[in-house]
C-alpha cells in the first residue's frame, strides 16, 4: 500500500532544535546520526554518542538518517534504540493532548512497534549529562560493516548518578534493560567489571526471556562481555 500523502517533516525548527542544560541536552527528532557523529550536537557523554553514531550503516545513511526516525522505526537490531535505553534517555512526544515524556525502553513496545497514540509525533530526545567519572562501552556483533546488528551490548556505570545500566539488543523483541545491572555482577566491582561479569547470570536471563538458541544465546552474551571489557573500569 502506497501513501497519499509524505509529508517532509525535516524543515520543522522544533525538530531541529539542540538545547543543553547542566543535567542533559535535548536532541530534536530530526537531527542526523552525522550531525551527531561530526560534532554538531554538543557531546554531554564523554563520547559515547558519537562512537555510537559513527558506527551506524554507511555514510550516505548517516547523512539522512535521523535521531528521532530510528527511534520511531523500533527495529531491534538498531544502534539508538539499545545505547540510549543503556544511557537513560528519554522520548519527548507531542500530540493533540500536548506533551509527555517516556523512557527509551518504555517508548519502544515491540519490534516496529512504539507507544505513540494517534496524532503523536516524537519531537526529542533527552539525554542525560555523564559525569567525568562515568565510563561506557557498546559493542555489536555484524555480518560485515554497515549491516543491522546481529547481537548488541551496552554498559554504562556512572557512580556520581548512580546508575549503573546494561542492555542487551538486537533480539527479536524489544531491547533487555538492566536498570541496575549489579545482579549481572554478583554485587561487587572490587575486581572490575570485567572479572566480577556473571556471564551466566546473563545467558539466564536471556534464556526466561525466550532465547534458547545456544548460538544466538552465546553471541548476545559475548556481546555484552566485550562491551563491558571495553568500558575498562577498574
Amino acid at each position: 500500500m502506497q501513501p497519499d500523502v509524505l509529508v517532509d517533516i525535516t524543515g520543522i525548527p522544533e525538530l531541529k532544535r539542540v538545547e543543553e542544560n547542566a543535567d542533559a541536552i535535548i536532541v530534536g527528532a530530526c537531527v542526523t546520526h552525522a550531525d551527531i557523529e561530526d560534532g554538531r550536537v554538543p557531546d554531554v557523554t564523554g563520547g559515547a554518542l558519537p562512537d555510537v553514531a559513527r558506527g551506524i550503516a554507511y555514510r550516505a545513511v548517516r547523512n539522512r538518517g535521523t535521531l528521532g526516525g530510528s527511534l520511531s522505526h523500533a527495529d531491534p537490531s538498531a544502534d539508538w534504540v539499545a545505547s540510549l535505553a543503556a544511557i537513560g534517555a528519554s522520548v519527548l512526544i507531542r500530540g493533540p493532548a500536548g506533551s509527555r515524556s517516556l523512557a527509551v525502553e518504555d517508548f519502544v513496545t515491540g519490534v516496529f512497534e512504539v507507544a505513540l497514540d494517534p496524532g503523536e509525533i516524537l519531537e526529542a530526545v533527552r539525554i542525560p549529562r555523564l559525569s567525568r567519572s562515568a565510563r561506557w562501552g557498546y559493542y555489536k556483533i555484524c555480518r560485515k560493516t554497515g549491516e543491522l546488528a546481529q547481537a548488541i551490548g551496552a554498559v554504562l556505570h556512572d557512580p556520581e548518578r548512580s546508575a549503573f545500566r546494561a542492555v542487551i539488543g538486537a533480539t527479536e523483541s524489544t531491547p533487555i534493560v538492566f536498570s541496575d545491572a549489579a545482579s549481572l555482577f554478583g554485587g561487587t566491582l572490587r575486581a572490575g567489571l570485567p572479572a566480577a561479569f556473571d556471564a551466566g547470570a546473563a545467558a539466564r536471563v536471556l534464556s526466561a526471556a525466550g532465547m534458547t538458541d545456544p548460538y544466538d544465546n552465546q553471541i548476545h552474551v559475548v556481546a555484552l562481555k566485550r562491551a563491558i571489557d571495553r568500558a575498562r573500569l577498574a
